[in-house]
């Protein structure tokens, strides 16, 4: 784990295994909560856990273990997250589960204890295996893997990333169903919906939705999910002297600092 501050400097690192946990094999989802806790994910083969640590990197605690899955409806053992979010009015901890689990699981963040998970459209998840996905056939009534992001807004929504079935499910806290948004239907590989980012207004009126497939980030209204603006897609970006794209890798994951909000996002979203 690297710490930096705003200007890029590092101010400090840590990690590892340490007495009385392991370290997880490949890391991919990283939370700091209001607490200055930082929780941390993995996807490698047996990274079925979420752990906590301190700024400075003492261990906390962690949800789960290092060790084979147990199945999307098991309350124990997680199935490689891929990202964590913390709810701080609920003091709740909510799990995109993940590459090896197709569900959304919620714990306590100080003691861990087990709140509740659900599947697509709120409904119990299972681990039958799926066809690989078609834009022209019915719409997966399960989550694909990997469920890939999760955010919960100050209104209590809560913002699912279906990644490779394109979609962004949204949800209120206790897991029912409200609506479904899709982006780029026919985007097949690794899917077009990645990571979400929610604007840092009052209303939180905008998301920002990361494609790693089509390599662009698209600008939503949080309200209705309609694209009102776009960046970053390669095959629209000049090419750099040496005749590369200037954005050739897959955007992963990404954040808006609170207090930066540019003048112009609130006359042009794009």
């Amino acid at each position: 784990m690297l710490e930096f501050d705003a200007d890029g400097n590092l101010l400090r690192s840590w990690g590892g295994p340490g007495e009385g946990y392991e370290w997880v094999g490949r890391e991919h989802g990283i939370e700091v909560d209001d607490k200055g806790f930082v929780w941390l994910t993995g996807n490698a083969d047996n990274d079925n856990v979420a752990m906590k640590f301190t700024g400075d990197g003492k261990f906390v605690m962690q949800i789960g273990k290092i060790a084979p899955t147990k199945g999307s409806n098991d309350t124990t053992q997680l199935g490689k997250p891929a990202e964590i979010t913390y709810d701080k009015d609920a003091n709740e901890l909510y799990i995109a589960d993940g590459y090896g689990n197709r569900r959304v699981i919620v714990f306590d963040a100080t003691t861990g204890a087990y709140k509740r998970h659900w599947g697509a459209y709120g409904k119990p998840p299972n681990d039958d295996k799926q066809a690989a996905y078609d834009p022209a056939a019915p719409v997966s009534q399960q989550f694909g893997n990997p469920v890939h992001c999760v955010k919960v807004t100050n209104d209590g929504f809560v913002y699912v990333c279906d990644r490779i079935n394109n979609r962004i499910q949204v949800f209120k806290k206790d897991g029912t169903f409200v609506k479904e948004w899709f982006y780029e239907k026919n985007t097949l590989g690794n899917g077009a919906v990645w990571d979400v980012a929610v604007w840092p207004d009052p209303k939180q009126s905008y998301l920002l939705s990361a494609d790693g497939e089509n390599n662009e980030i698209r600008v939503l209204k949080r309200e209705d999910g309609t694209v009102v603006g776009s960046f970053g897609a390669t095959a629209a970006m000049p090419a750099s002297s040496t005749g590369s794209t200037p954005w050739r890798s897959t955007p992963r994951g990404m954040c808006i600092p609170p207090k930066w909000i540019p003048e112009s996002a609130s006359r042009n979203s794009s």
